[in-house]
């Protein structure tokens, strides 16, 4: 489970192979918003030639909006390519439409959210075909959408989102990019808010602000011993074909339990 993605504009080929190498855990071309309609045929095909081939992290596509004019083209031009990991798929409000693209792309599907028609849909997007990898937030349009201008206004709504994606056995979702990329103390905290809320990592526009959301996600040694714990209670019940396992501070450990100390193990373990 990756915690940072990093966002690069599509028509920016000379700052594709700086993404790989910044420690992110994976990069996203972006076809979308971060490129002009003028420039899109030229990002398209400085993305088609980048994922051409393989690199040492994943590397996703976002594709322009999926009832727009120029989707077709960027999936003609990135689907079976060797080098593309996944594709993030923008402003999507059916999950018909997440179906027509995996019939277009053999490739895990990111679809994400970012409309009032989005969030009212969306356990039928997390659940749109066998493709669909993670469901994901876009808050900027959403706000715009909804009229929102305080934090407090999106709560309901991440909750919806994380909802889904358990309810459709996809991974927690990752928070949505911080667009202030020099306050790195806002960062945090927005982090540390999104943990609360059952979001783990997030996308990010500039590398400065990766270490950072590692930092907020990455377990704490108490969470690990904890996870640790709990999942040697489990082992050890298991080989007593006992059903019920009890911690040693009197708690009982349920499956939803075993999953997300499984998670915890696996995020401290990768990020030690």
């Amino acid at each position: 489970m990756p915690l940072t993605m990093l966002y690069v504009p599509g028509d920016r080929p000379d700052r594709f192979d700086k993404a790989v190498g910044s420690g992110a855990d994976a990069v996203i071309l972006d076809l979308e918003d971060a490129v002009v309609a003028a420039r899109k045929a030229y990002a398209r095909d400085a993305v088609a030639e980048f994922v051409g081939s393989t690199h040492r992290v994943p590397v996703h596509v976002r594709v322009n909006e999926l009832t727009g004019p120029d989707v077709g083209a960027d999936l003609d031009a990135v689907a079976g390519a060797p080098g593309l990991a996944g594709l993030r798929l923008p402003k999507v409000e059916s999950a018909g439409s997440v179906r027509r693209v995996a019939g277009r792309a053999s490739v895990p599907l990111h679809p994400l959210v970012e409309s009032a028609v989005g969030v009212e849909r969306a356990y039928e997007i997390a659940t749109a075909g066998p493709t669909v990898a993670s469901l994901g937030l876009g808050e900027a349009d959403l706000r715009s959408d909804l009229g929102v201008t305080v934090e407090e206004g999106l709560t309901w709504v991440r909750g919806r989102i994380v909802v889904a994606a358990r309810a459709a056995g996809l991974p927690p979702p990752m928070l949505p990019v911080y667009a202030n990329v020099t306050d790195l103390a806002g960062l945090a905290e927005s982090c540390a808010l999104g943990r609360r809320l059952g979001f783990v990592g997030r996308t990010a526009l500039h590398p400065r602000q990766l270490p950072v959301i590692v930092e907020a996600f990455r377990p704490a040694e108490a969470e690990v011993s904890r996870a640790r714990e709990l999942l040697d209670a489990v082992a050890e019940a298991q080989t007593r074909d006992s059903g019920t396992v009890v911690l040693p501070d009197g708690r009982f450990a349920d499956r939803a339990m075993v999953a997300a100390a499984r998670r915890t193990v696996e995020l401290a373990d990768r990020y030690a």
